[in-house]
């Protein structure tokens, strides 16, 4: 049931992005009260040259955004 995408630079490892992954997957089970086998977690690698595109497009167009950016993308 809940799905995550997590976009970020590139660079960290398998093993920091399945912690990641795992932390994100427990918290969001234990906050919406699902079990923490319906949830998946997908993390996607965005270069740091494009991720002006991925901010204008889809990070500050985003309706249901319900935690904003601290900082601007210029």
């Amino acid at each position: 049931m809940p799905h995550v995408v997590i976009k970020c630079f590139p660079g960290r490892s398998e093993e920091v992005k399945k912690a990641c992954a795992d932390k994100v997957a427990a918290d969001i089970a234990e906050t919406l009260g699902v079990n923490l086998s319906s949830v998946s977690v997908a993390i996607r690698e965005v270069p740091k040259e494009d991720w002006k595109e991925l901010f204008d497009s889809e990070i500050m167009t985003e309706e249901a955004l319900y935690l904003r950016p601290g900082y601007t993308c210029e």
